[in-house]
C-alpha cells in the first residue's frame, strides 16, 4: 500500500504544470542521444552559415553542380572526338549545343581580344566572312591553326595552353561562326565559297 502511495506521489511530481482537456502529461527528460544529436546539428547549422556565407570559404551546391555537368560534358566531347582529331570528329562536336556552349565561353576568355564578342575581327581576322588567310575553312584547317597558333601574326599556340579537347572545341565553335557575314573587319586573305551557318 506505501509503495503504491510512494510511486503515485512520484508520478505526480513528475506531471507537468501543462494540462489539455483534463489530460496531463508527464515531464519526462528527452533521451541524452536526442539532446545531442539537437545540439549538434545546430552548431553544425552556424558553423555551416559561417564558413559558406560569412567566410566564403566553401563551394556552394549549384557551383558544384556545375563542375560536375561541365566535366560531364567534357567527358562526353571527348568521346565524340574519338582518338583522332578528323573533320567529322569536330562536325560532331560542332552539333552539340551543350559542347558549344562551353566552347564558347573558352572562345570569349581566350580569343574576343583578337577576334571581337561574335568573331568579327579586331586585331585578328573576321571569322564569319568567306575570306580565309589560312587553309580552305574547313573545320580540319580551323584546327590545326588553334592548336599551332600563327606566331608571325601574334597568334598563340593553344595547343599548349589549353588541353586537346578544349582546342578541338574550340575549333568547332568557330565553325559554328562561318557564314554569319557580321560586319566588323575588312575581309582579309582569300575568297572562298561561302560556307553556311552551322544549325541550332
Amino acid at each position: 500500500m506505501e509503495s503504491e502511495r510512494t510511486k503515485a506521489k512520484s508520478e505526480n511530481e513528475l506531471l507537468s504544470d501543462h494540462e489539455y482537456d483534463g489530460i496531463q502529461e508527464f515531464d519526462n527528460p528527452m533521451p541524452r542521444w536526442w539532446v545531442w544529436i539537437f545540439w549538434g546539428t545546430f552548431y553544425f547549422a552556424i558553423c555551416y552559415f559561417l564558413w559558406f556565407n560569412v567566410y566564403f570559404k566553401g563551394t556552394p551546391v549549384i557551383e558544384e553542380y556545375a563542375q560536375d555537368m561541365s566535366a560531364a560534358r567534357e567527358e562526353m566531347a571527348k568521346k565524340q572526338l574519338g582518338a583522332k582529331v578528323t573533320e567529322e570528329a569536330l562536325l560532331n562536336l560542332e552539333k552539340n549545343s551543350a559542347v558549344m556552349a562551353d566552347a564558347q565561353a573558352i572562345f570569349k576568355k581566350r580569343c574576343v581580344q583578337c577576334h571581337n564578342t561574335n568573331g568579327q575581327g579586331l586585331i585578328g581576322p573576321n571569322l564569319t566572312d568567306d575570306y580565309w588567310i589560312h587553309g580552305h575553312a574547313s573545320l580540319i584547317d580551323i584546327y590545326d591553326v588553334v592548336n599551332g597558333g600563327v606566331p608571325s601574326k601574334g597568334m598563340p599556340e593553344w595547343g599548349k595552353q589549353l588541353s586537346p579537347v578544349e582546342v578541338a572545341k574550340v575549333a568547332a565553335y568557330v565553325g559554328t561562326l562561318r557564314g554569319k557575314h557580321l560586319s566588323g573587319k575588312a575581309p582579309e586573305g582569300t575568297l572562298l565559297a561561302s560556307v553556311a551557318p552551322a544549325p541550332k
